[in-house]
């Protein structure tokens, strides 16, 4: 066994590093970073392109076997491990905080029930904070995914009606940008390219990324969905209503639609990054936590 460190390439989105990487996530399985979210980080618009050649990998072999990144902005790290390979963990949380801060800050995540993980953490003079991430688990096998649209309403996907605008316009509408005072949607170029780069890319199912379609003809609730068979489950990232279609079941209508299509893929259940009523509403149960360590 012959450990050899590298950093990750220089270059953003798809590359055989991105490939190696994912890899690796699929054999770790579940994480507190795991297979989508590398997937969303890669091509995400908001993603630090400069920054991703600070990401460490740890390599036996060639194959990755630990890695130290973050989630499209520096400052926050993940350090995971395959199994039998956790006695990596302290040099990469010491790699960590050398090469991904920003501004003087940084944090690492770690799951509440990785006990030594948090020894090694606490031993370099982390402490845990306040601040918290959730997962929770939707059981095909223990609830139903029926729901019901309003009269006038209709499901769609990517793949039936591939609208670049839309889907840009119901994220922008969802994650409140108009409500937050940043303005209608300014649909350029730029902005259609950095939304067929995030979904004409391997490892994107476009069947899975489901609408809901008003009246009107516009997208007003979106539901992205994940899922590889050798990962063992599925993740809903994102979900978005327009606020004009909110409290109308149409967000719960596009998630159920989701996770009823990767059960038809053979998936037995469906994880969100999320502790939201909403999603526990619907039928998610909670699953673990994850806090934020800092140095004192």
């Amino acid at each position: 066994m012959s450990i050899l460190f590298r950093n990750y390439t220089k270059q953003p989105g798809i590359t055989e590093d991105y490939h190696k990487v994912r890899t690796f996530f699929i054999k770790l399985g579940y994480a507190e970073f795991e297979y989508t979210r590398w997937d969303w980080m890669t091509t995400h618009s908001y993603l630090d392109k400069a920054a991703v050649g600070r990401i460490g990998l740890w390599e036996d072999e060639g194959v990755v076997v630990g890695i130290a990144t973050f989630d499209c902005q520096l400052g926050t790290a993940f350090c995971l491990t395959l199994p039998e390979y956790t006695y990596l963990k302290k040099e990469i949380l010491l790699y960590a905080k050398d090469n991904l801060s920003k501004d003087g800050k940084f944090g690492v995540i770690i799951r509440d029930a990785d006990l030594e993980f948090q020894d090694i953490a606490a031993e370099l003079g982390f402490a845990a904070t306040q601040d918290k991430e959730s997962d929770s688990f939707f059981y095909l096998d223990k609830t139903s995914t029926a729901y019901h649209l309003p009269e006038g309403f209709h499901i769609t996907t990517m793949k039936e009606t591939f609208d670049l605008y839309q889907y840009s316009r119901v994220l922008w509408k969802g994650f409140n940008h108009e409500l937050n005072g940043e303005g209608e949607l300014k649909f350029s170029e730029e902005e259609e390219q950095e939304a067929k780069k995030s979904l004409i890319r391997p490892n994107v199912d476009l069947n899975l990324k489901v609408a809901v379609v008003a009246p009107d003809g516009n997208f007003v609730s979106y539901c992205g969905m994940w899922y590889d068979k050798d990962a063992g489950f599925a993740v809903v990232e994102p979900v978005a209503t327009d606020p004009d279609y909110r409290k109308m079941g149409l967000g719960k209508a596009a998630v159920l639609e989701g996770i009823r299509r990767v059960g038809e893929l053979g998936a037995r259940k469906a994880l969100v990054g999320s502790r939201q009523q909403f999603y526990y509403s619907i039928g998610f149960r909670p699953f673990s936590t994850f806090t934020l360590w800092k140095e004192k």
